[in-house]
This record gives C-alpha cells, sequence and structure tokens, in this order.
C-alpha cells in the first residue's frame, strides 16, 4: 500500500501552496543524493518527496488526490503513478533547491521543460592536505582524466522525437485518457544522434583527455568533506552539460599539532627544574613556530590559551585557539647527588602540595576546553 502523500512531507491536507513547497523542499534536500551518496533509502524517500510534491503543488491534482487518493492516477504513468526518474526529478523541480546544491543538477540533465541537454558523469578525487593548507586555505592544482568530445564530431536530429528530447504516451485511466511525457529512449533526451565520429572516440563520440584542473580549497575544511568544481567531468554526448569534479578532502596528520573543531592541542613538557624556576619555549603552530613564557611554579595539567592561534572557521567566524597542555616531565633515574637533593626536599614546607582555589581541577580544565 503507497504512503499517503501528506505523511511523507509530514504536512495537514490544509497545508498552504507556500507550505507544500517549503516541506518539499526541506525533505528534498535532507535526502538529496548529493548529500547522501551511496543511500538507496535516501534516495527512494527523496524521489517519494517529488512523487508528493508533484501532485499536492498541483491544485487539479491534489483536489483529485484528495478525492480518489491514489487511485486518480493509477495507470497514468510517469510523476504520480510511482515511477519517479531521478533525471526528470531534477528537471522539473531544479529551482526548489535553489543554490543549495550547485543548481540543482544531477547526474543526467540538465534545463526545464522541452528539450533538455543531457548532463555528464560525475568524477571523484581526493586532495590530501597539510594542517597548514587547512588552516589558511590552498590552491591545489590536480591532474585530471576525463571525457570530453572529440574533434569532428557531428551529430543529427533524432527522428524518433524530432529532436525534442522526449516522447507524449496517451494512457486510459478511471479518469479518462490521460497524456504523458517520458524521456526518449533512442537518445536519451538530448534530442541528438551520433552521426559521425574520428577513430579515437568512443561510441558516443568522447575521447580521454588529461587536464591540469585548479581547485580553490577554502580555510576550515575537514576530512571527509566534499567539495565541487561545477563542469570539471566527464564532458556529456550530443554538446550537453559537462558533469562535475567532486573533490573529497583527506588531512594528514600534523607530527605535533591535534585539531579539535577550530581549536589545535599542543602538548608541552617540560623539566622539574623548568616548572620551577620559569622559562620560554619555542612551539608549533599553523602559523610558524612561536615562543610562548612558562611562570615560575607552573603546575602540571596548566593550559594555555593562545587565542586566533588554531584554524580559521570556514564559516568564516574568525579562527580558533592553540591550546598548550603543560606536562612537567618527571625523570624515572636519579645520580647519586640528585637523589640526595630531592631526599633533603622531602618534607620541606615548599615541596609540600598547596594547591590554590584559582588552580583548577581536571575536570574543570576539561569543561573550559570546551566552553
Amino acid at each position: 500500500m503507497k504512503q499517503d502523500y501528506y505523511e511523507i512531507l509530514e504536512i495537514s491536507k490544509s497545508a498552504s501552496a507556500a507550505e507544500i513547497k517549503k516541506a518539499y523542499r526541506k525533505k528534498a534536500l535532507q535526502y538529496h543524493p548529493d548529500k547522501n551518496p551511496g543511500d538507496s533509502t535516501a534516495e527512494e524517500k527523496f524521489k517519494k518527496s517529488a512523487e508528493a510534491y508533484e501532485v499536492l503543488s498541483d491544485p487539479d491534482k491534489k483536489a483529485r488526490y484528495d478525492q480518489f487518493g491514489h487511485a486518480a492516477f493509477e495507470g497514468g504513468g510517469g510523476f504520480g503513478g510511482g515511477s519517479m526518474n531521478m533525471d526528470d526529478i531534477f528537471s522539473q523541480f531544479g529551482d526548489i533547491f535553489g543554490s543549495a546544491f550547485g543548481g540543482g543538477g544531477f547526474g543526467g540533465f540538465s534545463g526545464g521543460g522541452g528539450q533538455r541537454r543531457v548532463k555528464g558523469s560525475n568524477l571523484r578525487i581526493r586532495v590530501k592536505l597539510t594542517l597548514e593548507e587547512i588552516a589558511h586555505g590552498v590552491e591545489k592544482k590536480v591532474k585530471v582524466r576525463r571525457k570530453v568530445q572529440a574533434e569532428g564530431v557531428t551529430y543529427k536530429t533524432c527522428s524518433t522525437c524530432n529532436g525534442r528530447g522526449q516522447v507524449t504516451k496517451v494512457q486510459n485511466t478511471i479518469l479518462g485518457r490521460m497524456q504523458t511525457a517520458a524521456t526518449c529512449s533512442t537518445c536519451g533526451g538530448s534530442g541528438q544522434i551520433l552521426d559521425g565520429k574520428p577513430s579515437d572516440a568512443d561510441a558516443q563520440g568522447l575521447k580521454v583527455s588529461e587536464e591540469t584542473v585548479s581547485i580553490n580549497i577554502p580555510a576550515g575544511v575537514e576530512d571527509g568533506m566534499q567539495l565541487k568544481v561545477p563542469n570539471r567531468g566527464n564532458d556529456a554526448p550530443g554538446n550537453g552539460v559537462p558533469g562535475d569534479l567532486l573533490v573529497a578532502i583527506e588531512t594528514q596528520e600534523h607530527e605535533t599539532l591535534k585539531r579539535e573543531g577550530d581549536n589545535l592541542h599542543y602538548d608541552l613538557y617540560i623539566s622539574i627544574s623548568e616548572a620551577v624556576l620559569g622559562t620560554s619555549k619555542e612551539i608549533d603552530s599553523v602559523g610558524g613556530k612561536v615562543r610562548i613564557k612558562l611562570e615560575t611554579g607552573i603546575q602540571s595539567g596548566k593550559i594555555l590559551r593562545l587565542r586566533g592561534k588554531g584554524i580559521t572557521s570556514l564559516n568564516g567566524y574568525g579562527a580558533g585557539d592553540l591550546l598548550v597542555h603543560v606536562n612537567v616531565w618527571t625523570p624515572k633515574e636519579l645520580n647519586k647527588e640528585q637523589r640526595e637533593f630531592f631526599e633533603r626536599m622531602q618534607g620541606t614546607d615548599n615541596f609540600e602540595p598547596k594547591p590554590e582555589k584559582s588552580d583548577k581541577s581536571f575536570f574543570e580544565k576539561v569543561k573550559d576546553m570546551f566552553s
């Protein structure tokens, strides 16, 4: 039994046209294939949402659905008949997505009604970045092997659809004869078929070419994030729209710095004498070496915060901090003179632990780190 269209969009039957559109956009963005690559469940929910919107956004179809339910469209094919096609969804409702996914094109077709331009397939690559590159943003030049239209390829108008890219079908329903449009199976919706090609081209008139692509990577990206470079994927046959180049971000582990969101952590080890007497130390940061001063009597576990020395926010809200964790290193082996010194110090007033109220507990330090 098919699921109720109102339930799919999570709206009431009294919802206005604006509320229906808003509900569909929310579902479409949630289950969009670009956000859920390889997820068949999300793709099915995406299709169901589009099917529900196609009916409920049309006053005439909505009225028939409210009266007869799904039976109003049985045998009608196309939208409202359950055979949702991903390419048709993007072709018909691309404006719903706005700029959220680079204009709404996806893997098959672009453009509105009538003849549609076939879209080439996407390409996927991985780019490794250092922590320094992530902190400040970087331009990367990568070599990509993509299919391009071979020189000398010619096309002619498809005789099946006469260049429209679609064929119409008339079917009988309980409400009478209904006319629906479907993608032309001969030309795949482009309205053109291959007429002539050079010997080095494939059956679609394409050949592989290696190109250098410049990718501007913004500061603050994270491992596993995916960027899109429009129109740098494979070309489409029939002078269609090129696919996109999808860039997966992979981060290289830094030798001394650890990332946590926009903040960075650095473990600084000092000797007992340095903790007692105070010192200055040079440490790593994503902007180069920085020198910090350690006060006399600094305690192990102290966290020093260097504001603005972390990762630049991807959303443009400034930069995170560099948190320096001070660890006092206790020697495991002592010579005779050193052992005698510490034995004399045992029990002396200065060497007795006397935590002050300002010295925070471990849990308080952790709380501060995440605040």
